[in-house]
């Protein structure tokens, strides 16, 4: 992922790549005109206003601290860090010292998750029932120090408590690990948002098919998200009567139009760093501050907790609150 972050600041408007730090990486890796380093003390010396932290998720606590410490701005990819403990201490950190930090939940960037948000917030869906997600495709052999939990349900949580304004209140989940790994390989968990809507997330790296895919049903109808394609549809309730007295009796909820919408289609890691960018600078800017993504991790642990004891988690408003209400 660093590869992508320091394709995308090099030729970012306002924006100069200074260095990438790596133990490992070859010169001919890193953009023309950028110093490589191999440690984040030598990055630090090197100067710079804000870091993209792009490490494995053990080391995003040793590394965010020691930019914190430095007073250098930072962007860490997510989970924010490893263990909820680590999270908060990386938000103390940043937030004790007014320096700006977020967490690179790029999902919120997608084109067709910030236009489901926006229809939400307009009230286009009703109340809120249901979300459904689906995250899966072959095993990423890049991905060693955690699960499918904290690298891709993570993704979903943030999502779900953004485009709701809510907070999970429960959750009971199952997981499985098949590759011989210690960490887990598929889960499927079903919830509660504080609102009263029941989420459903079912996420592997044992599927040879690719799937991203958000799913809110609600009291018009339902939209499906597909933030592969970063397409947006609208299945709406029907307001005419089914004369067909079989299909009404199997169908419940009549068909009505569907909608798949015209959106601007932006590459969300150019929008997430524009964001952060623009927080950086001062101006307005829509960023997963850390007490949010602290929330994404807590909720992860709880995942795991239910997994290992088989019974449902109530999980503690007051470390899930972070999420951003609708209307922000």
């Amino acid at each position: 992922m660093g590869r992508n972050h320091a394709r995308v600041l090099n030729s970012l408007d306002g924006v100069v790549l200074a260095a990438v730090a790596d133990p490992v990486a070859d010169a001919s890796a890193v953009p023309s005109g950028a110093a490589l380093v191999a440690t984040v003390e030598e990055l630090i010396a090197v100067g710079v206003d804000y870091a993209v932290v792009a490490c494995p998720t053990a080391y995003h606590e040793p590394v965010g601290l020691a930019l914190a410490e430095a007073g250098i701005h930072a962007l860490i990819e997510k989970p924010l860090a490893h263990t909820a403990e680590a999270a908060s201490l990386l938000a103390e950190a940043f937030g004790s010292r007014g320096l700006v930090a977020g967490v690179g939940h790029i999902e919120r960037y997608n084109p067709a998750i910030m236009s489901l948000r926006e229809r939400l917030e307009a009230g286009e869906l009703g109340e809120v029932l249901q979300v459904v997600t689906r995250r899966q495709g072959p095993f990423p052999h890049r991905i060693a120090d955690v699960g499918v939990v904290k690298d891709l349900a993570t993704h979903d949580i943030d999502l779900t408590s953004w485009v709701t304004g809510q907070s999970y209140r429960s959750i009971t989940a199952n997981t499985v690990s098949r590759s011989g790994r210690e960490h887990e390989d598929m889960l499927s968990a079903v919830g509660r948002l504080s609102g009263g809507a029941i989420v459903n997330h079912s996420v592997n790296w044992l599927s040879p098919l690719k799937e991203r895919t958000a799913v809110v049903t609600g009291d018009r109808g339902c939209f499906i998200a597909d933030t592969l394609t970063g397409d947006l549809t609208f299945y709406a309730n029907g307001v005419q009567d089914n004369e067909w007295e079989a299909l009404r009796a199997f169908r419940g909820v009549s068909e009505g139009d569907m909608i798949r919408y015209a959106i601007r289609k932006r590459e969300p890691l150019l929008v997430e760093h524009e964001q952060f960018r623009d927080a950086v600078l001062g101006k307005g800017a829509d960023i997963v501050d850390l007490r949010q993504g602290l929330a994404t991790v807590v909720v992860s642990e709880q995942m795991l907790r239910s997994a290992a004891t088989g019974r449902t988690v109530d999980l503690d408003p007051a470390a899930t609150a972070d999420v951003p209400a609708n209307g922000r």
